[in-house]
C-alpha cells in the first residue's frame, strides 16, 4: 500500500518509529534494521545464499514475507529419518518455536505464532476452495492408480472427517474446521485420535453418533470450548477460519502461559509415552464407503468419554447388522 493514510487505517502506526504499518503488526523499516543488525551472527555458508536471504528479510513487508535463518539444529525435536535423496538424507522434525509473526516491544523479542495452521486455512478458504483432506497424517493422491474410476465413495482419514461428509454428504468449509478441531485436541494432548480402536465402519457410526477424542483434562477451558465447537455436529454452529482465527489471536497473549501449564500438567501425569496405537488404526488418506449411517448428534462430555471406552457402544441390533454385513466391502 503506497497510500499512507489508508496503510494508517489498515495497519496502524508502529509503535517504534510511529509511520503508518505496512503489514498487520508488522513495519518493514524498523524489522529491516533489526535483520541488518543480525546479520554478522548467521551464515549459510554460501554468499549467493546469504545475500538471497537478506534480500528477502530487508524486503519483507508482513510477516509471511519474512524468511528466517537460521534455526539451531537442537531447537528440532522429533527428528525422524524419512528416506534418501539424490543428493543426501531427508528428515522431518518438528520446530516447537514457530514462525516469527511480530516484534514485541514491550519485551524486545520476536513474537511467535501459534496459529499458523488457522492463517494457512483461512487463506485457502478466501481463495474459494476447500482443503478436503485436512489431518496430521500422510496423504495419498486422490487420483492414485490403484483407485477405479468405478469406486465410489469419500476419501480421506477417518478420524478427522466430519461425520455429514461419512455420511456422504458433500465436503465444505466446516468439514475443515471439523478437521482443525480434531487436530487442535491431537496438539494439547499429544495423543492421535482414536488410536485404541479400529478405523471401521462401526468408529463411523460412533462418530455420528456423537463420539469425539478424549479431551486432556489440563487444557485451558477456552482452548477446551473452542475445540467442541469446532467438532460440533451441526456444521452451522462451528466458526469460520476467520473466527477460529481471531479467536486464536486473542489468545496469542497467553500462548507461553498455556503452553507452560499445559506441558507442566502433562509431566506431572507422567503419561505414558509408549501408547499402542491398534493394527487397525489408519492415518493414511484412503477411499471409505459407509452406508447407512444416522443423523449426526452431539454427546456430553462424560458419555463421550465412556462411550470411547467401550463402555456404552449405543449401538442398536440393525447397526450391528449392517456392520456385520458391509463391513469387508465398505472400506476399499
Amino acid at each position: 500500500m503506497n497510500d499512507l493514510e489508508k496503510r494508517k487505517q489498515v495497519y496502524g502506526i508502529c509503535g517504534e518509529c510511529n509511520e503508518p504499518g505496512t503489514g498487520f503488526l508488522w513495519c518493514q523499516p524498523c524489522n529491516s534494521k533489526r535483520s541488518v543488525d543480525n546479520f554478522k551472527n548467521w551464515t549459510s555458508g554460501n554468499k549467493d545464499i546469504d545475500k538471497f536471504i537478506q534480500q528477502l528479510q530487508l524486503n519483507a513487508v508482513h510477516c509471511k514475507n519474512y524468511f528466517e535463518w537460521m534455526i539451531p539444529f537442537e531447537n528440532f525435536k522429533d527428528i525422524t529419518y524419512i528416506t534418501r535423496g539424490g543428493f543426501g538424507k531427508i528428515y522431518s522434525a518438528v520446530w516447537p518455536e514457530r514462525y516469527i509473526e511480530y516484534w514485541d516491544i514491550e519485551n524486545q523479542k520476536w513474537k511467535r505464532d501459534l496459529k499458523g495452521i488457522a492463517s494457512g486455512l483461512l487463506d485457502i478458504h478466501n481463495s474459494g476452495k476447500v482443503h478436503k483432506d485436512f489431518h496430521s497424517g500422510i496423504c495419498q493422491p486422490a487420483n492414485n492408480e490403484k483407485q477405479s474410476v468405478k469406486q465410489k465413495g469419500i476419501y480421506g482419514v477417518l478420524p478427522y472427517m466430519a461425520p455429514e461428509v461419512l455420511r456422504g454428504y458433500q465436503y465444505t468449509k466446516a468439514c475443515d474446521i471439523y478437521s482443525f478441531g480434531i487436530m487442535m485436541n491431537e496438539y494439547i494432548s499429544e495423543e492421535t485420535p482414536y488410536n485404541k480402536i479400529p478405523h471401521n465402519h462401526a468408529l463411523a457410526i460412533k462418530i455420528c453418533k456423537g463420539l469425539r477424542p478424549n479431551t486432556f483434562k489440563y487444557t485451558p477451558k477456552l482452548l477446551a470450548d473452542l475445540i467442541t465447537k469446532c467438532w460440533d455436529a451441526k456444521a452451522e454452529n462451528r466458526p469460520t477460519a476467520k473466527e477460529l482465527y481471531q479467536k486464536l489471536g486473542q489468545l496469542s497473549d497467553f500462548d507461553d502461559e498455556y503452553d507452560y501449564k499445559i506441558k507442566l500438567n502433562r509431566t506431572s501425569e507422567k503419561r505414558s509415552n509408549n501408547i499402542q496405537t491398534h493394527p487397525q488404526a489408519i492415518y493414511t488418506s484412503r477411499l471409505l464407503n459407509f452406508k447407512n449411517l444416522p443423523e449426526p448428534v452431539n454427546l456430553g462430555a462424560i458419555q463421550s468419554t465412556l462411550f470411547s471406552e467401550g463402555f456404552d457402544c449405543q449401538l442398536d441390533e440393525s447397526d450391528l447388522n449392517e456392520m456385520n454385513q458391509d463391513d469387508e466391502n465398505n472400506i476399499e
